[in-house]
Parts: structure tokens; C-alpha cells; sequence
């Protein structure tokens, strides 16, 4: 049987542990100094100045570095860099947080203590706080989705057909400003060596992207991509907010060429909420309709984002895809606008766009449902679509009637019965609820080498980044599927940029995109040696009638060892590169995992408290490379659903623009005692047709629809719809 699928332990696991993984902060680099970030407190306006003296007699400070002083970088539009601004490059402030300096001292209590000393001037202006206040001056995106596609779409007439529909819904779903929060704080160490205009820059830097991240530092500093390394071994989660190049690591890297010294720079866990993204706020309005057999006549879609001011640049949730290709629905239209804001600039959190607009999405469906007197998972099978119906079409692959049968069947659906508070546990109120999952299958272009040794070791080596979902074991699984060999004989390098290049670990992406350059190479070194082998002994032996097994070529007649192979060659390794390919832009699928999730709540009714006391999700996720892992990944989108639901909101106060629970005793998420008994059932299914292993990505469809799930079990528990995340005491007390 193939290692390939099975729920072997993580290779890394031993490192992690025992504390011997290393990650971007913990590197020792000899003579490193430390940076600490300064901060703006008002939320608009322009720096008049700064009081240093104070703290530049401190005792070992290196540098003070302001707009005054700060390394003059190239801004210009169309640069790759990801995050242009806010890099100390001119004295504007707009937003509360935004950094204005970085204090550079021999330790880092030193460089905290002359952080502390700076005061800086300001000519205060009046901030945007509120994305509600300024929703009428809310503007069309112009680089949604990277330019790939237009932000708006419209398939039939919805607004006409709207009012043909026996039941009609209109109806405003809001989402909070969320923020990642992953265990381990961005972090960065640069050093520059080498004579003046040969310099070369390497950092030790928490990344999800690492071939990004040395394009970026390149552009920004004006040097050859070759002359950047990027080195990151493990990531202590990301969650999104490390796929992007943020201030902190350029401004590691200027301090670093300034003061001469390698400079270590990391943020603290407040600076989290104002340096490195957050999934914005969204305002979405709905206006559904569906006919008395409970087929969808109409659906209209607009998604208001938050944004930044656009000076720092411009990210866009697509609340509206899912709604795009979920259903079988003759007229749709879909809206994307922005609203600017006095705060910093937005980005990818898992799920992006699917999370919050599945959310808006699968409430409505549940309101439809309800309105109809039809069972939640009967109305969306009324609507099921067989193809994609915005891009007109067939998909990949779709096991999503095999979800919601295998979900409903283990989660026990049939005893809901229909009516709100109508289920009871003793004194609380009980309710169950459902929604559907989807997100795309994604696939960029990624190399691999494989190296196998005369004794079989092998070595795979690739530009990726293991941000804690299994990548060092996927990847040997992989090779070892291919060569034969056990995984333990087989050695995972990523995180350093010479290595084959490799994309960003987000988009659900990298197993679908890495994997097939893995097995590529794999199974050209399997070629190489199988060409000795008839070279040697069997002339003509086609390959279905050679394998290898544990560093031995089995044919037709005998075996031969690799070692004599390669003895006879004067060679000690056969290695191999190769490329895979993105997904073709014209494929003539549509390409997307799915998933039915099912939640059980209790709330009592006097408090308000709501509890997820039992939780399903079945998933259509093609082949799972480890099942282990695979039901880890699934298990662990629930639970950040779970949170989505329920707990987490970024609190903004209205007259500062200041974050007020930047922290993570008042920013509330899960923690063990929320988290219910999971189920997460793995749907068979396999897709050949987006990638050669068959995978979907898994990292970011289960969160998908679980905020939904949720929030309908609440309202068949209570009777209260609730439409603005998290679903708060407030909403539900004495109900």
C-alpha cells in the first residue's frame, strides 16, 4: 500500500516538541542589535516633528530612525513589493499605530526603554473611524482579485426577477474586523555583507511567502533578487496575515544597513493589530428571492469592504464569489465596493472572501428555508448545481450531495425538528443548524529537487514554507510513494530561498502546487534509475515491469541495488529538477472543493450564553495526502469558525482610531473549553483534472460556512436571527 495518504506522524514533530525547531527570531547571528517600533497615537494628521535628545543619551542606542532619516526607498507604482506603505517615507499619518520611527539599541530592553522616550509632535486632523459613517462614498475596487477579473457581475435579470419570487428576502449580514493572532509575532533578523554596490541582504524572517519576500526586499532596496535571501524553516502560524512583505521586515532591513549591524526586530503582540493586516470589516446586502417550490429566482449580492486610506494600497474581500457559482440560480448579480478608512491596510485571513460571504450567503439560505417550510439541507439540494453556472462550466470534480447525505447521516439531522425553540436539553434551548462550505482549488508554479544517495537517502529540497499544516510530510510522503523507500529515509529541506522556487503558502495552495513539482522530480530520478537498470539487465523492460523498494530495482528476473547501479556509473547520487506548472488560466473546468457543515447548539435562555456542544463537517477535498494531518487541518478551520462565530471582533474606538483590545486576553478566540466534539468526515473523492495528486486544498474550506452554522442553529434554538458577527449575549439575553 502507498505511503501516500496515510495518517503517519509529522517528521517535524520531534523538533517542535523538543524545542528544537527553530524559528525566525531564535536564529543566532553573531553581533546582532535590536529595533523597537514607535508608534503614532492619533489616527490622521501630519508629524511636525520629533523630541529626541532624550532618548538618544540613552545608553546603547545605535540610531534613531525617522522620515528625517530614513533610507530614501523606491515607491514607484507597479513595484512588486506587496505593502508600499507606511516605510518612514514621509511625515503623513493615517492611521493610529501607523510607525513613525525605530529606535535601534545594543539590547532589547535598551532599544524598548529609548522607544518609550521619543515624543513625537503632531498636527492632528479628524480620523475616519466608522466604515458605516462614510458607506455612500464607497467606490469600485481597482485591482480586485490582482486584476484577474472585474468586481461586479450579473448573469439574467435579478431585479425584475426578484419581485416574481412567493417568498422575498432583503436582508444586511455585517462582519468585524478580525485579526490572525498566530502564536508566533512577526519577526525579522537582517544583515548586510559585502562591499558597497555588491551588497547582499539576508534575513531570517517569519514568512509565509518566501520567494516573495525576496522579490519585495530586492525591489525595495534596489538589488538583484539573487543577492536576497530569505531563511525560515518553520512559521509559527500565519493564518494570512505572513503571506505579505509588512513594514517591520523592510524597516529591519534599512535599520540593518543604517547602523551597520544585524538587527533583530520583533513586534509585539499589540503591534500584531496595527503592522500586518486584518480581515476588514464587511457590510453585505442581500436581496433574494425564491419561488413556492423552493427554486431560486433571483439573488443580488453587494459586499461593502473596509479599506485603508489608498495610499497604502488596496486589498478587496470577494464576499460575493461563493454566491457567484454555489447555486442553480438563472439571474444573479454580484458587487464588490470599498470604503476608506483611517486604518491600516487589510489583507487575506483564512478564507478570505469565502469566510464572510458564506456567512451572509448561508444565513439567507436558512432564511429562505425557514420562510418556505422547507428543511435547510432539501432547499439547497432543490438548488443544487450540477456546473458551475457563473462560469458556465462543468467542475473539476463535485462530491457535494455525498457531504450533505454523509454530514446529515453522522450528525443525526433528521431529529431536528422544524420549528424554532422547539428542542430543549432540561432548561436550555437547543438548536441545529447547517451551511455549506466551498473555496476554489488553486495551483501556482512551483520547482523540487529530489536526490537519491547509492543508499537510498533521499533528499527533497524546495523553496516552501511549512506554516505548521504538514508540509516537511507531505512532501516526503510524496517522494517516498515514488522511490519506494520508508519516509523516514527521506529528508524535507524548505525555508530558504535558493532553493527551488516555490509560491506563497496561502490560497489553499501548496500541497496542489509544490506536490506535483515533488512528484515530477521523483519520478524523473525513478526514471534515471529504471534506464540503468535496463542499461544493465533488462533491455527493453517497459516500467510497469520494474519498481523500486528500499533502495533495490526489482525486475523482471531478480533485483538489482541502486549502489551497484551507480558504482558502475562513478556516481554517488542521481538528482533531478523539475517544474510544475500553474493551472492553465483557459481550463475548461471549474475548479473548487466543497463541504456540509452541521452544528448543535445550546443556549440558555435566561443568559443568553450559547455553547457549540456538537459539531460535524463532511468535506469534499479530493485525495488527503495524510490523513493525519488532513483531519488536523479540518478539525482546526472548525474551531477558527467556532471563533468567527462567536468570540472574535477587533474593537475600534471611534474618536482615536486606536485598536483598544490589542491583546489576546480581551480579543477573545477559543480555547479548549469552547470546543466541542468534532467529527470531520473526509467525502472520497479525487481531482486529477486541477493538479496530479488529486488534492484539494484543506487549510481554509471548513472555516467556511461554520459562522453560518452556527448562527442558524441559534436561531432555530431561539428564534432570533442574528445578522452581525460575533453573535453576542446582547443579542439573545432573556430571549
Amino acid at each position: 500500500m502507498s505511503i501516500l495518504g496515510q495518517p503517519i506522524d509529522r517528521i517535524d514533530g520531534r523538533q517542535k516538541v523538543t524545542g528544537t525547531a527553530r524559528y525566525a527570531a531564535e536564529f543566532f547571528v553573531p553581533g546582532v542589535v535590536h529595533a523597537v517600533l514607535v508608534e503614532s497615537t492619533i489616527g490622521a494628521g501630519q508629524i511636525i516633528g520629533f523630541e529626541l535628545a532624550g532618548a538618544q543619551k540613552m545608553p546603547g542606542v545605535l540610531a534613531i530612525i525617522t522620515p528625517q532619516n530614513a533610507i530614501r526607498l523606491p515607491m514607484q507604482k507597479g513595484s512588486p513589493q506587496t505593502v508600499h506603505a507606511p516605510l518612514l517615507q514621509d511625515m503623513t499619518v493615517v492611521y493610529n499605530g501607523q510607525h513613525v520611527a525605530v529606535v535601534v539599541a545594543d539590547t532589547l530592553d535598551r532599544a524598548t526603554a529609548a522607544a518609550a522616550k521619543v515624543r513625537v509632535q503632531y498636527q492632528a486632523g479628524e480620523p475616519v473611524t466608522r466604515m458605516e459613517a462614510v458607506l455612500d462614498q464607497a467606490y469600485v475596487p481597482k485591482h480586485f482579485r490582482n486584476g484577474t477579473r472585474p468586481p461586479d457581475s450579473r448573469r439574467g435579470d435579478p431585479d425584475t426577477a426578484f419581485f416574481t419570487g412567493a417568498v422575498r428576502l432583503e436582508a444586511t449580514y455585517v462582519t468585524p474586523i478580525e485579526n490572525h493572532n498566530p502564536m508566533e509575532p512577526h519577526a525579522t533578523i537582517a544583515r548586510w555583507d559585502g562591499p558597497a554596490g555588491q551588497e547582499r541582504l539576508t534575513v531570517w524572517h517569519t514568512t509565509q511567502g518566501i520567494s516573495a519576500t525576496q522579490t519585495s526586499l530586492a525591489a525595495l532596496f534596489g538589488i538583484d533578487p539573487s543577492r536576497v535571501r530569505v531563511i525560515c524553516p518553520f512559521v509559527g502560524g500565519g493564518f494570512g496575515c505572513k503571506g505579505a512583505t509588512w513594514p517591520p521586515a523592510v524597516l529591519a532591513a534599512m535599520a540593518a544597513k543604517m547602523v551597520g549591524r544585524p538587527v533583530k526586530l520583533v513586534i509585539t503582540r499589540a503591534q500584531m493589530f496595527t503592522s500586518n493586516g486584518y480581515r476588514p470589516q464587511t457590510v453585505q446586502k442581500l436581496r433574494f428571492a425564491a419561488g413556492s417550490d423552493g427554486r431560486l429566482v433571483s439573488m443580488r449580492h453587494d459586499g461593502f469592504t473596509q479599506m485603508s486610506m489608498p495610499v497604502l494600497g488596496e486589498y478587496s474581500e470577494p464576499v460575493g464569489l461563493p454566491t457567484e457559482m454555489l447555486y442553480d440560480c438563472d439571474n444573479v448579480a454580484v458587487t464588490h465596493r470599498l470604503v476608506a478608512t483611517n486604518a491600516s491596510l487589510p489583507t487575506y485571513m483564512r478564507a478570505p472572501g469565502e469566510a464572510p460571504g458564506d456567512f451572509a450567503l448561508e444565513s439567507a439560505m436558512d432564511e429562505l428555508a425557514a420562510a418556505l417550510g422547507i428543511d435547510p439541507v432539501e432547499f439547497r439540494l432543490r438548488n443544487y448545481a450540477e456546473s458551475d453556472p457563473h462560469e458556465g462550466k462543468p467542475f473539476a470534480s463535485k462530491a457535494l450531495r455525498a457531504c450533505y447525505a454523509m454530514g446529515a447521516e453522522a450528525f443525526g439531522w433528521s431529529r431536528r425538528t422544524p420549528a424554532p425553540r422547539s428542542m430543549r436539553d432540561g432548561a436550555y434551548l437547543v438548536g441545529l443548524g447547517m451551511a455549506t462550505s466551498t473555496y476554489p482549488t488553486n495551483r501556482s508554479p512551483a520547482d523540487a529537487r529530489v536526490r537519491v544517495t547509492d543508499r537510498g537517502a533521499t533528499l527533497v529540497a524546495v523553496g516552501s514554507q511549512d506554516i505548521g499544516t504538514g508540509t516537511y510530510t507531505v512532501m516526503a510522503q510524496t517522494a517516498a510513494s515514488v522511490l519506494g523507500v520508508p519516509v523516514g529515509w527521506v529528508r524535507v529541506q524548505l525555508g530558504d530561498s535558493t532553493l527551488p522556487k516555490a509560491p506563497v503558502s496561502g490560497g489553499s495552495q501548496t500541497v496542489a502546487s509544490v506536490g506535483p513539482a515533488v512528484l515530477a522530480a521523483a519520478q524523473s530520478v525513478r526514471t534515471k534509475l529504471f534506464d540503468m537498470a535496463r542499461a544493465d539487465r533488462w533491455p527493453g523492460a517497459p516500467d510497469a515491469a520494474l519498481r523500486l523498494q528500499n533502495g533495490v530495482v526489482i525486475g523482471p528476473d531478480g533485483r538489482l541495488p541502486i549502489a551497484e547501479l551507480m558504482a558502475r556509473r562513478n556516481l554517488d547520487s542521481v538528482e533531478a529538477t523539475e517544474h510544475a506548472a500553474a493551472a492553465p488560466a483557459d481550463s475548461q473546468y471549474s475548479k473548487h472543493a466543497f463541504g456540509a457543515q452541521f452544528a448543535e447548539v445550546r443556549v440558555d435562555p435566561e443568559l443568553g450564553e450559547v455553547r457549540v456542544v456538537r459539531y460535524v463537517g463532511a468535506f469534499d477535498c479530493g485525495h488527503v495526502l495524510n490523513a493525519k494531518t488532513g483531519r488536523s487541518q479540518l478539525i482546526g478551520g472548525i474551531v477558527y469558525g467556532i471563533g468567527m462565530a462567536l468570540m472574535e471582533a477587533t474593537h475600534v474606538d471611534e474618536e482615536t482610531g486606536r485598536v483598544v483590545n490589542s491583546n489576546i486576553s480581551e480579543y477573545l478566540m477559543p480555547v479548549n473549553a469552547d470546543v466541542p466534539a468534532i467529527a470531520a468526515i473526509i467525502v472520497p473523492s479525487d481531482d486529477t483534472r486541477s493538479n496530479p495528486l488529486g488534492a484539494k486544498g484543506i487549510g481554509e474550506l471548513p472555516m467556511v460556512g461554520v459562522a453560518a452554522a452556527v448562527a442558524n442553529a441559534v436561531w432555530h434554538a431561539t428564534g432570533v436571527r442574528v445578522r452581525r458577527l460575533p453573535i453576542r449575549v446582547e443579542d439573545l439575553i432573556a430571549v
